[in-house]
Formats: C-alpha cells, structure tokens, sequence
C-alpha cells in the first residue's frame, strides 16, 4: 500500500508550534504598531497636517489624512513609533520561523495564493468567522496535524473561502469588503459572469491564469442555490448543501510562505468526511474530482485513525445527526475507500 503520509520531523512541528504561538499572540495584541507605513507632515500654507503614508497591496504608495498637528497627534505619531520599533522583532521573529519551517519539510503555499489570503486575513475575513476550505485548507491541515501529505494533492490555484451568512456573534462597525481586498492587490481579479445574469457572482478570476477565487456559504437545501448576498463582505456567495457541516467549529491554523498568515480551517476529520460527501455526490463525469476527494480524505484518516481516533468518532456521530442525506453518501464513499485499503477497513471499523 503506498503511504498516504510522512510525518514532518519533530524539530518542524516544535517551529510549527512555535509560529502560532507568535501569530496568535500578534493579533491578540494588534495594535497601532501594525500598521504598514509611518506619520508623515505636510504643510500648508503655514499649517502643519499629519498624513499617514503606506503602500496598498497592488505596490502603489498613498496617504491618508489624519489632522492638523497637535499635541494629541503628536503624542499618537510617538506612540506609533515606539510600538512600531516592537512588532518589528516580532515580524523578524515570525519571517525567520518560516524560513526554518520551509527548509524542514513544512508544507508550502505558493507565494501567489498566499499573497491573496493574506490580504483576506489583513482586511478582516478570518475575524469575521471566514473559513479556508479547499486544497488550499488541505495543505494547512498537513503542518497543523505534523505530517506532510502527498504532493500530488496539493497543486491548485483556487482559494476557497466559506463562512456563515449570519454571524452567530456580530463584530459592531466591521466588515470585509472582498471586492476592494481583491481590488486593492492589482493582480487583476474580475467577476466571474453568473450562469444566471440575474445573479450576482460569487467567484473572482485574474483573465488568463488559473488564479481564482471562490466565496462559498451553506446551504440548507440538498442540492446549490441561488446566490447569497452577505452584506459584511460586500459580495454573494454561493450556496452549497454539507458545507455547514464542514465549517462548523473551525479550528486556527497557519498559512505558510514568505510569511505566516493566521487563517481559520476545519477541523481535520470534518473535512475529511465533508470529502467522502461530495465524493459520493459526484456524477460519473466528475470521477476525476471524487478520486482526489478520496485521496485528501484517505490520508487524514489514515493519520487520525493512529494518532488521533478520538476525533473520528465525534467528527462521524456529528453526520450521523444529519438528515440531509449527507449520511449516505458519506457512507458509499467511506464503503470504496475501505476497499481501496484494507488497512483503513480495519482502523475504521467503529463507523459505518
């Protein structure tokens, strides 16, 4: 039987560790010294004005006007400085773990999905209850769980992104406009045209790449529905069955590339039973996409099953709830997989 995965080495999971501690700790305490620019002056005619002066995510430098000089301000671009001095070592420190983390087999984000999710993650997605689903939350689960997965699995440009359309616990005064998040990278995001011209899009794409981006959210009916415009984002989404399921209790995880990106991402065996579900909703023309939902799903379980079996049970006894047919069809995919390895039948013989 091939093996579904390697476990990372014990000095990479300890960084791993190490990296979400700084992460969660930094935005935790996010504050005025993360900001990305500096106070700048200007004056005219003979008044001094405070500008803060940054560059937005395309590249392109701009300054935003903060008020006419006074001892208020002044005190404000002080304490800018001094707590800018702070989260710089803090910055140094999060840069260098990811570089030890990328020469000790860590799981990788290319560097163009990454520099999209990190736009997310600044602009306030992930604190507003966003959800990293796809491949992209596959490989993440890879470093959160210590073991790196098959690379065969891990190549995509799609960022898939999932939330609730109601917030269970609302945060006053925020949102995330997606459009401008995308907008403000220049990389050339366009709208993808509804099959539907009556409904908005829910999916951006940069013309001639595979790059894209798809904003997802639950559906309550058995099969996708009409759009669902959520207004915190400033966007639709479209509505998928199961995907409830999936996203409900995320867990906090690490994106790494250049940089690490705090993100949140299901919990591994939800998503690893979400994938038996859309496997067993595939058509004979979509076999292609089953099997890799197989594999991702595979190779969780088979990593659970041995170190943490615990969370297959509850993960399984959360389905078996359910009465939207995702039980079913978890089922039939669960019934191939286990043929496909005996060694799985076995580990997994306390669900059916």
């Amino acid at each position: 039987m091939d093996t579904q995965y390697t476990l990372q080495p014990l000095e990479t999971q300890t960084l791993y560790a190490e990296l979400m501690e700084r992460l969660t700790i930094q935005e935790a305490h996010r504050s005025i010294g993360h900001l990305a620019g500096c106070f700048v002056t200007k004056k005219i005619k003979g008044e001094t004005y405070y500008y803060f002066q940054y560059s937005d995510p395309g590249g392109k430098l701009k300054q935003k006007y903060i008020g006419k000089k006074s001892p208020e301000l002044d005190e404000l671009q002080q304490q800018f400085k001094k707590e800018k001095a702070l989260t710089k070592n803090d910055e140094a420190a999060i840069l260098r773990l990811c570089a030890q983390l990328r020469a000790g087999e860590a799981l990788v984000t290319d560097s163009t999905s990454a520099r999209v999710i990190q736009a997310f993650a600044n602009g306030g997605f992930f604190t507003l209850s966003g959800v990293l689903v796809g491949t992209h939350a596959f490989t993440v689960l890879g470093n959160m769980l210590g073991v790196r997965w098959k690379q065969a699995s891990l190549k995509t440009q799609d960022v898939d992104l999932a939330s609730h359309a109601i917030m269970r616990v609302a945060v006053p005064t925020m949102n995330a406009d997606i459009p401008k998040i995308l907008d403000d990278l220049k990389m050339g995001f366009l709208p993808v045209p509804s099959l539907n011209i009556k409904e908005p899009s829910t999916s951006f794409k940069v013309r001639g790449k595979a790059l894209r981006v798809d904003i997802l959210t639950p559906s309550k009916k058995r099969t996708p529905t009409k759009a669902v415009v959520i207004p915190r984002f400033n966007t639709a989404a479209q509505a998928l069955p199961y995907l409830d399921y999936l996203i409900e209790n995320p867990q906090q995880a690490a994106v790494i590339s250049g940089n690490g990106i705090l993100v949140n991402v299901p919990a591994p065996a939800r998503f690893a039973f979400h994938k038996l579900i859309l496997a067993g909703e595939r058509s004979s023309s979509f076999q292609t996409k089953a099997a890799k939902d197989i594999q991702q799903a595979e190779q969780i379980l088979s990593f659970l099953s041995t170190e943490r079996a615990g969370d297959i049970l509850l993960a399984w006894e959360a389905l078996t709830t359910r009465s939207d047919g995702s039980l079913g069809r978890a089922r039939r995919a669960l019934a191939r997989l286990k043929q496909k390895n005996p060694e799985l039948k076995a580990s997994l013989s306390k669900i059916s």
